[in-house]
């Protein structure tokens, strides 16, 4: 079995291609687990991986790295970047980073949407042995402010989207010493990268890092206090591998072939809406596509079903990461699009929250994919899923015997390369149909040391530590696994949710709330949407003073409705947009432990009771 293109490192065993039967694949799970083998080299870098060694090849001038779907002026009017040329700007900006005093660890943060300037930004770091933390354009100033200043981040490099939030904190992170701006972010930043590319040389040194060696910086949310940074080393990438040419479908390799018997590839390019700031759109799209030496779209306009089938049909797209939601939208605006669009889907996978049989059978029928569902975390990402090998075209009489079907609801089953159990408390594996914690295990099935672990929390050792069990890695997610090995979602172990695809931390949305006057204590929690899976809610304790208010006002609804308008303005403006409360229930108290902590369970039940009614 190949999962890996490179000869160099990844994957023992066979390579990936386009392809097929159109009855849908055997069950090969078994035997891609036997045949799995890690190969991790002791120095290596994903910058030299997903760039430099395309860069150097005989058509490095020709393979392109990124294509932009146009402007938010003019969308459609495609730009090409090679993977020479991408190698090149990089060489240029790590040379200027240099010149900023950034060294080897230091953390630099991008803040930036989909656009060249971003995985520019990424190979750039990378080579230099230095830290990339990716930021959202979406986060507010508080929000911003908290993850600079707690990864002492020396250099923020931003565009128009993020250039005022990121100034407007600057003096609460005493690390930052730069401030570099793309495009019209340049007129207010401290250097105008362009500028300062055009006096740098082009030839930098590939800085000698240790596969253990940090990669990224990664911050995700928990249920109570700060959100935590997920420091993540460059062998991760290697890990997420398996996981991502299982749920494309093989991304256009040919899955009988062995990578020593030649032949060509067919062509591959893949798209998806997801921020490059996030786990799912850094670690499921740009880095892997770039790694395997593809082309990927970038995209950093208002998602659209609209513009999603424009783009696909466009750029010839033949693999996606769409969430639930953006497919939920889609069919309902198009429910039959291959009328009106030319659609080349190879491979479409989706993660985030369960797609449903609705979306399941859409896929399937008239997208002509069936839906590898996947699960995995910031943490240990790529872990669980299907690989559905649906979509393609075999020689006639071939035969791949690669994939497993897929199961409309389940999260799959664990990809090769990583041995993943559901445990109860005392980290004993669970028999089937009993929930308990999805974990993973250092070593794989094999006994080999698993790439796919994050380092530990960034200056959080005691979190590091709470996260395992032994030698096995708690996600916090609950499932029951069946007879056949497939896992089935029950929901978060802590309180953590999902809302249209976006994981939410209720601890940072309840920590601003109460930053407001009105506000005495907040719980947030998930209430039940048909759309997006959940709702943010937030149950309000009022302060002492707005309490005697809403008793006075002569009409309280009136009172509340322009209360609960202030507040999500207040959420809007510190934190990222989909983080608000588009619900707000104000109460008497919160029920709380004997200990003082907010039994959050209780009310997010109670959200569920109501959503039953």
């Amino acid at each position: 079995m190949g999962l890996s293109q490179a000869r160099d490192t990844g994957a023992t065993a066979r390579r990936p291609r386009a392809t097929q039967a159109a009855e849908g694949p055997q069950d090969h799970h078994a035997r891609l687990h036997a045949t799995f083998g890690w190969h991790v080299p002791a120095r290596w870098n994903i910058a030299q991986a997903c760039s430099r060694r395309w860069a150097e090849g005989i058509d490095g001038d020709r393979r392109i790295a990124l294509i932009t779907h146009g402007t938010h002026d003019a969308p459609g009017a495609a730009e090409r970047l090679s993977y020479r040329q991408l190698q090149l700007r990089a060489n240029r900006l790590s040379h200027l980073l240099a010149a900023q005093g950034v060294r080897a660890g230091d953390r630099v943060a991008i803040v930036m949407p989909q656009r060249f300037e971003t995985a520019i930004a990424y190979i750039a770091i990378l080579q230099m042995g230095a830290v990339a933390m990716p930021l959202s354009m979406l986060f507010g100033p508080e929000a911003l402010q908290y993850r600079l200043a707690d990864s002492e981040a020396v250099v923020a490099i931003c565009d128009e989207s993020s250039i005022a939030s990121v100034l407007s904190v600057r003096a609460e992170c005493p690390a930052l010493r730069r401030v570099l701006g793309v495009g019209a972010a340049a007129l207010r930043a401290d250097i105008d990268l362009a500028a300062g590319l055009d006096a740098m040389p082009e030839v930098c040194e590939l800085a000698d890092t240790a596969a253990d060696d940090p990669a990224l910086l990664i911050y995700t949310s928990g249920t109570t206090g700060a959100p935590k940074g997920a420091l993540i080393p460059h062998r991760a990438l290697i890990g997420n591998l398996p996981g991502f040419v299982c749920s494309q479908n093989w991304f256009g390799f040919d899955p009988t072939r062995s990578p020593h018997e030649g032949g060509p590839d067919t062509e591959a390019v893949f798209w998806s809406p997801a921020d490059w700031a996030w786990t799912g759109g850094l670690m499921d799209a740009l880095l892997p596509t770039l790694y395997f030496g593809r082309p990927i779209v970038a995209w950093n306009g208002r998602f659209s079903p609209e513009l999603a089938f424009q783009l696909l049909s466009a750029h010839g797209v033949t693999h996606t990461f769409l969430f639930p939601t953006a497919l939920k939208a889609m069919m309902k605006a198009y429910p039959h699009p291959r009328r009106q669009f030319r659609l080349r889907l190879q491979g479409l996978m989706s993660a985030g929250e369960a797609v449903g049989d609705a979306v399941f059978d859409y896929c399937r029928d008239e997208l002509g994919v069936v839906v590898n569902e996947m699960f995995g975390q910031t943490e240990i990402n790529y872990i669980v899923g299907n690989c559905a090998m649906t979509g393609l075209h075999l020689p006639a009489g071939a035969a791949a015997a690669v994939g497993w079907p897929a199961r409309p609801g389940s999260m799959g089953r664990p990809y090769p390369g990583h041995r993943v159990a559901v445990i109860d408390d005392a980290g004993r594996e669970c028999p089937p149909g009993v929930p308990g914690d999805v974990a993973v295990h250092r070593l794989d099935v094999q006994g080999h040391l698993d790439p796919i672990f994050f380092l530990g929390y960034w200056k959080r050792d005691d979190a590091t530590a709470a996260k395992y069990t032994g030698d096995w890695c708690r996600t916090g997610d609950v499932a029951v696994r069946d007879a056949d090995g497939y896992l089935w979602y029950q929901g978060r172990a802590d309180d953590v949710f999902k809302s249209a695809g976006y994981r939410i931390g209720p601890g940072e949305i309840e920590n601003c709330l109460v930053r407001h006057p009105a506000v005495a204590n907040a719980a947030v929690v998930p209430k039940p949407d048909a759309e997006r899976g959940a709702l943010v809610k937030a149950y309000v304790v009022l302060a002492p003073e707005a309490a005697q208010a809403r008793a006075a006002a002569p009409d309280a609804r009136a009172w509340d409705a322009h209360l609960v308008q202030q507040l999500q303005l207040h959420v809007k403006g510190r934190l990222a947009p989909y983080e608000y409360p588009k619900e707000i229930e104000f109460i008497d108290q919160l029920p709380m432990t004997t200990t003082g902590k907010v039994q959050r369970r209780v009310l997010r039940l109670q959200e569920e009771e109501r959503a039953r009614v």
